[in-house]
Formats: structure tokens, C-alpha cells, sequence
């Protein structure tokens, strides 16, 4: 993988990412924007910058979509396209396929190249010296944003990540995973500082940012980030032998590198759970929609029924309701008139639930959220030589009463670590359900994404659909194009 950056292609990539939508960021003519490159102007900065949100959401509701089924958080039964009960649930995964098997690649790698055309000539823009700084650390943040997504899919292979090559240079090298995570809390430390010496952005970084459009509350975003890769750094121990190589060592430091990150964040118990970054998505004028959002009564995007059945009953006085998170993302599939739902067989699989996540178009897709920095922050007193188990059980029980309307939890100081995780990955699975491979990333990282902990539906396949038994995926290949480019 290089990065394109002579002034050409950079317009390319700038003008490609810019016409997939507006995302009402107030550019002049998103499709046609001024190419970036030496003594850029304000306007041109700005162009630039919001096309990296642009590029960064546009593999989004493929990537929430395909990890809810290889998690088994839902299905899409799609007579028109059998892959989505086949491949992913059987394999093999096809490497040359964004929409599967070779996805979470060439988007994100775009992402990263379109921030590296910024970079690359940020220091001559026509913005005073500190709004530099403001956009660097900008910008380094998302990328590491691209990169983690990158890491999200791909377990059993190497990724490359020094990326801001010329086209005359040879390909980057592919590095371990342990590397690439470690480049990517580099990059966040490196945006940290770059953000600390800002005070404004030339640029509104638009709706899904409302609450972080200023440097310093950016570096919150920022910090919220590392308190997750330091996480997944920390609990990457637990996998089992053949996912990671023999080399890979857990950094059991991390569990405290998590908490500092995250007394730096935007966790706050008095701010709404749902405060956060998102990617935004509208039915507005050369904008992009949200091609999750569905009619409950026709979706063919389900949940598993497991989310159903695993759904706890609230605390009384609403003891024959479930979970309101369950409620808040999931509904019966069936129209407003019906008295009964309406099950959906396909392919040995069926489903009467409908997913509600994003009722509209214009439903934004989280990036990251007061609610999981909670659930982070339990995670990593639980584990870290700093941390506090009763304030671990503490915050479980915060989300559990807040978000979900549940008693407390079973878990005492005296619990094994074992059932310290299983509650710590049912309150990451409803409440953040839906939302971005969350299910599946936490179920590898704890060792758990098997046969016997994952609801296998068809142990002996489907021969009617002459479909084999289902498997459970570690990991996406990488893309084929990657491959044969080194070749």
C-alpha cells in the first residue's frame, strides 16, 4: 500500500471522497472543490479535512452490517444476494469482495491516504500557525480512527502502516499487529500533542462532531480512542493459541494506560450516554444516506434471536418489559396493524425481528460513545494494577440501571475473572448493539469466538440450499488486491 501524493492524484482522491456528500459541512461545491497542495487557501484546507469525514463513514454500514453477521447479532436474509447466509456464515470469505471477504480495506486505506495528501502540505497553508497544529491533530486522529478499523477485521494477518509513500517508492512493509496497534496509539499521542497547542480549527467538522469542534474538546475524542486500543492491546491476552502468533505478548500495562486516557476523555456520568462522535448521514442534496435504516415490517436486516432470548426482564415496576436497550434497537418484524410478527425463513435461518438502531437515513453511526467509555472503564479496573473492582461493579451496575432498566448485577469483588467477563460482554453486547463489530471484536479478544460460545444455527449445514455447516471467522483475508500487488 502507498500513498498517492503527488498534486494530481491528491485532487483525486480529495474530489472522489468530497462527491460521495455533502454531510450539511457547508462546502461551497462539495463536488468540485480546489485541489489541495502547496500554500493551500482556508477554503481548501476546509475542503480537504471534511472530505477525510466523508471518506472515513463511507465503508461504515457495510462494516456494521457484515460483523453483526459473523458475530451473530443478526442476519440479512436477501434471496437477491445468498452470500450474505452463505459466505459469511460458511465461507470461504472472498478476498476480492469489499462488500465481504476482502472488505475493511481499500476504503479505510483511502482514508488514510487522503489524510497523508493533507499533512503533506499543511505547513505552507494560508492558516495561521496554531489552526496547522489544529488540523494535524485533526486529521492524525482520524486516521488512526481508518487504521483501527483495519485492525478491527484483520486478526491473522500482518497490516502495512507506513503508508505515505510516492508512487515511484516500493509498497510499505507489513507489520505485526502488535506493531500497528502501537503505531496507532502513536499517531493518537502525536495528534495529542498537536492539539494541545491549538485553540480552533479553520473548519466545522460538522454534525457528527457537534461536541468536539474545538481542539481541546477534540483531544477528548482523541483520548476516548486510546482508552479503547489500549483496552483491546490489554485483553488481546486472553486469545487463544493460533489467532495472534506465537510472538504477540498482551500489554497487561495497558489496563492502566486505559484509565489515564480516560480521565482525560469526555466520560462523564452527568452527560447523556449517547454523547459522542459519529458518522453523519442525510437525504439532503449530494449528501449520503444511511442504508441501514429500513421499514420494520419488510427489513430483511434481522437480529439473531439469541438477542431476544438473552434480553433480561427490567427492574420492577416494569418487570415484564425487556431490557430497554433490546427495546430501543429492536422491534417485532411486522406492520403496525399486524397482531402477530412476522418470521422471515431463508436458507435455514429465520427471524421475526427487525432492527429499529437507525430508524432513519438520516440516523448517524457511531464512532465512539459515553457508554462504552463506562463499560472500558470497568473493564480496566477490573484488570489494571491501579484499578478498583468495586469501582468496576460500580460502573457495571451504572449502565445496567441507566441504560437498561436492570437490577444489579450478580458480580462481587469475590467473582472469578471469568465471570467478571461474561457480565462485562453481555453489557458491551446490548449496549452497543449494532453499532460497529463490537460483538465480534470482544467475543476474539477474550477468547470466546467459538463454536461453543458463539450460537452456531446450522451445526450441520442446510441441504435444501446445499449450504455446508456453519463456521465462525477469526478474521478477514486481506484484500486480494493487496496481495497481488506485491506479488
Amino acid at each position: 500500500m502507498r500513498t498517492p501524493n503527488t498534486q494530481p492524484l491528491v485532487a483525486l482522491i480529495v474530489v472522489g471522497a468530497l462527491t460521495v456528500g455533502a454531510c450539511d459541512f457547508d462546502v461551497t461545491d462539495p463536488n468540485s472543490p480546489s485541489p489541495i497542495g502547496p500554500n493551500a487557501t482556508q477554503a481548501q484546507v476546509e475542503a480537504a479535512a471534511l472530505g477525510l469525514l466523508v471518506a472515513l463513514r463511507t465503508d461504515y454500514p457495510n462494516w456494521v452490517q457484515k460483523s453483526s453477521i459473523m458475530g451473530r447479532e443478526g442476519y440479512r436474509l436477501d434471496t437477491a444476494d445468498p452470500r450474505f447466509t452463505t459466505e459469511l456464515l460458511t465461507g470461504p470469505l472472498d478476498p476480492s469482495n469489499n462488500a465481504f471477504g476482502g472488505g475493511q480495506w481499500q476504503p479505510e486505506y483511502r482514508t488514510i491516504a487522503s489524510g497523508y495528501a493533507i499533512l503533506n502540505v499543511i505547513g505552507s497553508a494560508q492558516i495561521p500557525d496554531e489552526q496547522k497544529d489544529a488540523v494535524r491533530g485533526f486529521v492524525r486522529t482520524i486516521q488512526a480512527v481508518a487504521f483501527l478499523n483495519v485492525l478491527d477485521a484483520h486478526t491473522e494477518d500482518s497490516i502495512p502502516v507506513d503508508v505515505n509513500r510516492t508512487v515511484g517508492q516500493s509498497l510499505a512493509p507489513f507489520v505485526s499487529n502488535d506493531s500497528a496497534y502501537r503505531y496507532v496509539v502513536g499517531l493518537l499521542d502525536s495528534a495529542r500533542t498537536s492539539l494541545a497547542s491549538a485553540t480552533s480549527f479553520p473548519f466545522d467538522p460538522g454534525p457528527g462532531f457537534a461536541a468536539f469542534n474545538t481542539p481541546s474538546a477534540f483531544l477528548k475524542f482523541n483520548r476516548a480512542l486510546v482508552a479503547r486500543v489500549r483496552a483491546y492491546q490489554a485483553s488481546l491476552g486472553a486469545l487463544l493459541p493460533g489467532i495472534y502468533p506465537a510472538s504477540w505478548t498482551p500489554c497487561l500495562a495497558c489496563w492502566d494506560s486505559v484509565l489515564t486516557a480516560l480521565s482525560a476523555s469526555f466520560l462523564d456520568p452527568t452527560a447523556p450516554l449517547d454523547l459522542g462522535a459519529y458518522n453523519a448521514f442525510s437525504t439532503g442534496n449530494l449528501d449520503a444516506p444511511n442504508t441501514l435504516s429500513q421499514d420494520p415490517a419488510s427489513a430483511v436486516n434481522l437480529a439473531h434471536p439469541m438477542i431476544k432470548d438473552s434480553a433480561e426482564l427490567q427492574a420492577a415496576p416494569n418487570n415484564t418489559l425487556r431490557d430497554k436497550r433490546f427495546l430501543a434497537k429492536v422491534t417485532d418484524r411486522k406492520s403496525p396493524t399486524a397482531m402477530a410478527p412476522d418470521t422471515l425463513p431463508l436458507a435455514c435461518l429465520k427471524s421475526a425481528l427487525s432492527w429499529t438502531r437507525y430508524p432513519s437515513p438520516n440516523s448517524p453511526i457511531p464512532i465512539i460513545r459515553n457508554e462504552e467509555l463506562f463499560l472500558l472503564r470497568a473493564e480496566a479496573n477490573w484488570f489494571g494494577a491501579t484499578g478498583s473492582k468495586v469501582q468496576a461493579i460500580n460502573d457495571l451496575n451504572f449502565i445496567r440501571s441507566t441504560s437498561g432498566g436492570l437490577v444489579a448485577s450478580a458480580v462481587t469483588t469475590a467473582s472469578s475473572d471469568a465471570a467478571f467477563v461474561g457480565a462485562l460482554l453481555h453489557e458491551r453486547l446490548y449496549s452497543l448493539l449494532y453499532e460497529g463489530g463490537h460483538r465480534w471484536i470482544d467475543m476474539r479478544r477474550y477468547g470466546r469466538l467459538n463454536v461453543n460460545d458463539v450460537k452456531i444455527d446450522r451445526p450441520t449445514g442446510c441441504p435444501a440450499s446445499k449450504i455446508p455447516k456453519d463456521t465462525v471467522f477469526s478474521s478477514l483475508p486481506v484484500n486480494i488486491f493487496e496481495v497481488q500487488a506485491r506479488q
